[in-house]
């Protein structure tokens, strides 16, 4: 008995995945410059999601700038070819992302305008440098140095003197 693939479904689901990753990047970029010139969002400067963010528009630049389809593209389109359906064929969700992604037009004008969407995003960048958590506060959170002591209001605990008394300030 033969398993039967649902080509369909799975070409679907990568069409939703490349939208995704283009809302991630472009919404990333948004996220950034808003969040800190109007929001005062400290989260948009994580490091970790600078670098994803960097990383995911770097990959799209270098792919345009070498000539080479977008590795989600060639996926859908094989998934679709192996389900027999044609490329861009089906229903009225899968159509309005297709138009959302896929525009038409001579090569260099996307090589131009990902080069230019990654400039952008290495001049938010350096404009707003991404945040690492100090390792200092990150060692004193653990311990809880720092934190309120109960029902002293307005009182921290600092580290312990070597006798192991505990000093309030």
């Amino acid at each position: 008995m033969e398993l039967a693939v649902p080509y369909a479904l799975l070409a679907n689901a990568v069409l939703v995945l490349h939208v995704v990753v283009v809302l991630f990047v472009v919404g990333g970029l948004v996220l950034v410059v808003a969040g800190n010139l109007l929001l005062g969002w400290a989260w948009v400067n994580a490091l970790w999601f600078r670098l994803l963010h960097l990383a995911t528009i770097a990959c799209v630049a270098v792919q345009a700038w070498a000539g080479l389809e977008c590795p989600l593209t060639t996926l859908e389109m094989w998934l679709r070819a192996q389900g027999g359906g044609a490329p861009y064929a089906g229903g009225f969700v899968q159509h309005w992302l297709q138009a959302l992604l896929f525009w038409h037009g001579p090569p260099w004008v996307f090589t131009a305008a990902y080069m230019g969407f990654g400039l952008a995003v290495a001049v938010a960048w350096w404009r707003f440098p991404p945040r690492r958590r100090g390792r200092q506060k990150e060692r004193a959170e653990r311990s809880g140095i720092g934190r309120p002591v109960g029902g002293t209001r307005g009182q921290t605990r600092t580290p312990q003197p070597e006798d192991g008394s505990a000093v309030l300030r």
